[in-house]
C-alpha cells in the first residue's frame, strides 16, 4: 500500500505554505512562531528547493547553490531562524577574476573595490564614490526605467572593464542583465559591497535540518511529497473572493490564508486558475517574463585529493574578450563561475574536495533536444568544463571522481519552475506577486521575482515581508470576531 503522506494532517490551518523554498520555511516559521496553525507542504522529498543538495556515491555531497550571499544574512537568520544558524555564516575572502580584460583578486567589499577601480582602472575617486552612493541609495520608489546599461555609462562610459567587473558576479548571483533596471542591480550590488561574500559553513544540508528543527519546534506542520493540486476560493457576500482551501491529493484541506512559494505565474494561473481573477490582472501576469535559468557541473575529487586554496572560493572565469549578456547565455560557453569546497565548507567526518561550475543558460537551448541529443550535450557540457578547468588547476582531470552535469530541464523536473527558471521571474513580475492578496483575499505569494528578490537573502526576506501581512491579516480577522 502506497504512504499516506498526509496521514494525521489537522481538519483545517490557519495558513497553507506551498512549497519550501528559503521564502517558504521562512514564512511557515515567522507564522508557527507567532502562534498560527500551519502546514507546509512540499512536493518534492527533501525541503530546501533550490537550496538543497544531493548525494553521490564514496561519500560525495553535492550543493545546489550554497555560495554566495551578503552579509545580511547573518542579521536575517539570527533574527526570524535561530542564532545557532547565523553563527555559522562566514566570508569568503579569496574572489577571484580571469578574463581577457583582466586578472585579479578581491574581498569583494566597497573598500577593495574602491581600491581596485581607482588604482587599477584609473578611475577617479569622486566618481568611484558617487557610483558606490548612487547604487546604494537605490530603492522602489525610483525611477524604474532607468536601465543598468544607462547607469554604467552614466558613471564608466566606455569602460567595458569596468562593466565586467561590477555586472559579471551579479549576473551570476541573481541572473540580472544590463537591460534589467537599475534598481536590480543597485541594491543586489550594494547588499555585497557592504561587507563582501559569505557562504553557510556546514552545508546545504546541514542547513535544512536545522531549519527543519526550528520549524518543528514552532509547531510547523511539515509534508512532503505533497504537490498541491488546486488553490481553492470561495465567494463570500461579507469578504468577497478569498481563499478557503487547497486541493493536494485528492484531499481538501480549508485555510484561512495561503502562502505559495511556487513559481508566481504556476501559482496565478494554473493553480488559482485565470476564471477566478480579473482579465486586467491575468493579462498582466501573463505579460511577467520568466528569468533565465543555468547549468551547472559538479566535480567531486578522489579520497585523498586536495585543492590548493590558492585556487579561490569564488571563480569568475571567461574567455570572451567582451562582457555580453548575450554571451554568458550562449549555449556556446564562454563564462563559467567556479564555486571551490574545502573541507572547511562542509566540516564532515571524511574530507571531501568539490568544485561546482554555474553558467547561466537559456531554457529554450535546452528543452526541445531528443533524449540522445540531451545526453550528448550533457556528456559535452562537463568535459568542456573540466577542459577550462584544467587551465587553472592542471591535472585536476586525473583526480576528479565523479563528474555530472545539471541543465534548466533538471532544475523544472525538481522545482517545477516552469521553463527551470532558476532566478524566477523578471522585475514586472514584483507588482503582480504584491498585488496578488488585492485579488484573492488571504492569497500571498512569497518566491523569486523581480530580480531583487533573488537569492538567498531576498528569497528570506520576501518570506520575511509576506508572512507578517499574513499575521496582521490572521490577527486583524480574529478581533474583528
Amino acid at each position: 500500500m502506497a504512504k499516506d503522506f498526509l496521514k494525521g494532517i489537522a481538519d483545517e490551518y490557519d495558513v497553507v505554505v506551498i512549497g519550501s523554498g528559503l521564502a517558504g520555511m521562512t514564512s511557515a516559521n515567522i507564522l508557527g512562531r507567532a502562534g498560527h496553525r500551519v502546514l507546509l507542504l512540499e512536493q518534492h522529498y527533501k525541503l530546501g528547493g533550490l537550496a538543497t543538495w544531493f548525494l553521490r556515491p564514496g561519500g560525495h555531497t553535492f550543493d545546489i547553490s550554497l555560495h554566495g550571499f551578503p552579509h545580511g544574512m547573518v542579521k536575517s537568520c539570527r533574527r526570524y531562524w535561530s542564532r545557532d544558524i547565523a553563527d555559522r555564516i562566514v566570508q569568503l575572502k579569496n574572489i577571484r577574476f580571469d578574463n581577457p580584460q583582466f586578472s585579479l583578486t578581491t574581498t569583494f567589499n566597497r573598500e577593495d573595490f574602491t581600491r581596485l577601480l581607482i588604482n587599477r582602472f584609473g578611475i577617479a575617486e569622486p566618481t568611484v564614490n558617487e557610483f558606490f552612493d548612487t547604487a546604494r541609495g537605490m530603492n522602489f520608489y525610483d525611477d524604474q526605467t532607468t536601465t543598468t546599461r544607462q547607469l554604467f555609462d552614466r558613471f564608466f562610459p566606455g569602460r567595458d572593464d569596468v562593466v565586467r567587473l561590477l555586472m559579471e558576479p551579479i549576473t551570476y548571483a541573481n541572473g540580472s542583465t544590463l537591460e534589467d533596471p537599475a534598481i536590480t542591480y543597485g541594491i543586489v550590488f550594494s547588499n555585497f559591497m557592504s561587507k563582501g561574500v559569505f557562504i553557510y559553513e556546514g552545508g546545504t544540508d546541514d542547513l535544512v535540518a536545522r531549519m527543519k528543527k526550528e520549524l518543528t519546534s514552532n509547531g510547523v506542520d511539515i509534508r512532503i511529497n505533497c504537490p498541491v493540486d488546486q488553490i481553492e476560493v470561495a465567494d463570500s457576500p461579507l469578504q468577497g473572493s478569498r481563499v478557503s482551501a487547497v486541493h493536494v491529493r485528492g484531499r481538501r484541506i480549508p485555510c484561512r490564508a495561503v502562502v505559495s512559494n511556487a513559481n508566481l505565474r504556476t501559482t496565478i494561473l494554473k493553480m488559482i486558475g485565470e476564471e477566478k481573477l480579473d482579465r486586467g490582472f491575468v493579462e498582466q501576469t501573463e505579460q511577467v517574463r520568466l528569468n533565465n535559468s543555468s547549468t551547472q557541473v559538479y566535480m567531486a575529487l578522489k579520497p585523498g585529493e586536495e585543492i590548493d586554496e590558492s585556487s579561490g572560493d569564488l571563480f569568475f572565469t571567461s574567455t570572451a574578450k567582451e562582457f555580453r549578456t548575450d554571451l554568458l547565455l550562449s549555449r556556446d560557453i564562454t563564462s563559467r563561475t567556479f564555486s571551490f569546497y574545502y573541507p572547511r565548507t562542509r566540516p564532515h567526518k571524511k574530507e571531501r574536495y568539490a568544485i561546482v561550475s554555474s553558467t547561466n543558460a537559456n531554457w529554450s537551448d535546452w528543452a526541445d533536444l531528443s533524449d540522445e541529443e540531451y545526453q550528448a550535450s550533457k556528456d559535452d557540457l562537463v568535459e568542456t568544463t573540466i577542459d577550462a578547468l584544467e587551465k587553472y588547476i592542471p591535472g585536476v582531470r586525473d583526480k576528479i571522481d565523479r563528474a555530472e552535469a545539471a541543465t534548466p530541464r533538471t532544475f523544472k523536473h525538481y522545482t517545477m519552475h516552469e521553463g527551470g527558471a532558476s532566478f524566477g521571474t523578471k522585475f514586472e513580475g514584483l507588482a503582480v506577486s504584491r498585488a496578488l492578496s488585492q485579488q484573492v483575499g488571504g492569497m500571498y505569494h512569497a518566491g523569486s521575482v523581480g530580480i531583487i528578490m533573488s537569492g538567498w537573502l531576498g528569497a528570506i526576506n520576501y518570506g520575511v515581508i509576506v508572512s507578517n501581512e499574513v499575521d496582521q491579516m490572521l490577527v486583524r480577522e480574529s478581533s474583528a470576531v
